[in-house]
């Protein structure tokens, strides 16, 4: 393997799905009252590919599908996908939690996994007695884990709790242990799940911080699964893009990432409310340029456009919407207060347009929301569409390193 680390070889698996053994009397019940209602099977099977909102016609799933790459030593692979995708499933696997259907995996090696919040520690032992428990299940020496106690318990900030069982730790307590414990404890490979998210600001930024060590100074290798698209371009190197439990993309970062977020992208949104005390509803948004598709001039004006329901009268209506890049971090806001006049119609139709030369090459995203007079959001779409802006040199070479960051703003300079 020279200095390969990881060498996944047609990796594939299968779970049974369906009316599996439940093996509780109140299931079993459950299922029979259904039955005489003419219902459902409430334990039925749910899906035979990789995906959650579809229902299955044979009783197996494919978790992941001939899943091949090889991670060499020192590496960071970030490992992104929507949910239901197979990431967690193939970590288990490279942790050796759960076995592949088919296929095989050469690791080279100690491993040490964070996957979720609760495993890898004994909840009736005390902080101080899992370190020295996990240390000893990575083969280390008793004194090995002594040189390393203080930096652990210090990471985490636990001191005074170390003695305590962690079962009456906090979950933010509790993650943060277990990834001082997982990356102080010297792994030739380090596992990590989303459970990152767990923790505060400072934390995360602590981790991230560690994760860049073990990988340039410990010459260590390291798999990060998130949904933080800033953080896996921050600290990978190269990503592996699985969708449906196939992998989509296996390239360097930036190239996965930009796939991940256009198999997103759409530029048209329509909406259905089923929620009946609703006074406002938008339901159309489309974003128009002159192409009428999804990518834009970062030299031209971009148009969103709304159509909202009015069910009622109410003075003050304001429909606001907000733009994120890539991130999910938002580079700008506005509102806009609906004319009185307009809101005796059965609906309105309101356009904004956002100046030319204003967002820089990139993806965007829109937020849109409905605030009614006490300035509450009423109704808040999420990520309801996204667009993209392209690099045309022709137009950006006139801006010195105008395509750093997102935002474009002309300052005046002067000699004085």
């Amino acid at each position: 393997m020279s200095d390969t680390v990881i060498k996944v070889e047609n990796i594939s698996k299968q779970y049974r799905l369906g009316d599996v053994g439940t093996g509780a009397l109140a299931h079993d019940v459950n299922k029979w009252w259904h039955k005489v209602r003419g219902k459902e099977n409430p334990y039925l099977k749910i899906g035979e590919i990789n995906d959650r909102a579809t229902k299955a016609d044979s009783d197996y799933v494919w978790a992941l599908k001939n899943i091949n790459f090889e991670v060499k030593q020192g590496e960071v692979l970030g490992i992104i996908g929507r949910n239901g995708a197979g990431k967690s499933t193939l970590l288990k696997i490279l942790s050796k939690t759960t076995t592949p259907t088919t296929g095989s995996i050469k690791l080279k090696g100690r491993i040490a996994s964070l996957l979720e919040v609760g495993t890898g520690f004994h909840p009736e032992l005390s902080g101080r007695e899992n370190i020295f428990l996990n240390g000893a299940i990575l083969g280390m020496t008793k004194q090995e884990i002594k040189s390393k106690f203080d930096e652990i318990v210090d990471f985490a900030g636990v001191e005074r709790y170390i003695d305590t069982p962690v079962k009456r730790y906090s979950s933010g307590m509790y993650v943060r242990l277990a990834f001082g414990v997982a990356a102080h404890l010297e792994p030739e490979i380090l596992i990590v799940d989303e459970v990152l998210a767990v923790g505060d600001a400072e934390f995360q930024k602590k981790a991230l911080g560690k994760m860049k060590d073990v990988s340039e100074k410990g010459g260590r290798t390291v798999l990060f699964v998130s949904h933080n698209m800033g953080a896996i371009s921050t600290l990978c190197d190269r990503g592996l893009l699985l969708i449906n439990g196939n992998v989509n993309c296996n390239d360097n970062i930036e190239s996965v990432v930009k796939q991940y977020l256009n198999t997103g992208l759409n530029s048209n949104a329509d909406f259905k409310n089923t929620n009946n005390n609703l006074n406002e509803s938008i339901y159309s948004i489309k974003i128009s340029n002159e192409s009428e598709n999804s990518t834009f001039n970062f030299a031209k004006p971009i148009k969103i456009f709304f159509s909202i329901k009015h069910l009622s009268k109410i003075k003050g209506t304001t429909i606001g919407i907000a733009i994120k890049d890539r991130w999910q971090q938002k580079i700008f806001t506005d509102t806009f207060v609906i004319p009185e006049y307009n809101l005796n119609k059965l609906e309105s139709k309101i356009e904004v347009i956002i100046p030319s030369k204003i967002l820089l090459t990139g993806l965007y995203f829109v937020d849109a929301a409905i605030f009614l007079q006490n300035q509450q959001p009423f109704e808040y779409l999420t990520e309801v569409c996204s667009f993209e802006i392209e690099d045309l040199e022709s137009e950006l070479s006139t801006y010195s390193n105008s395509n750093i960051g997102s935002f474009y703003l002309k300052c005046d300079w002067n000699v004085k």
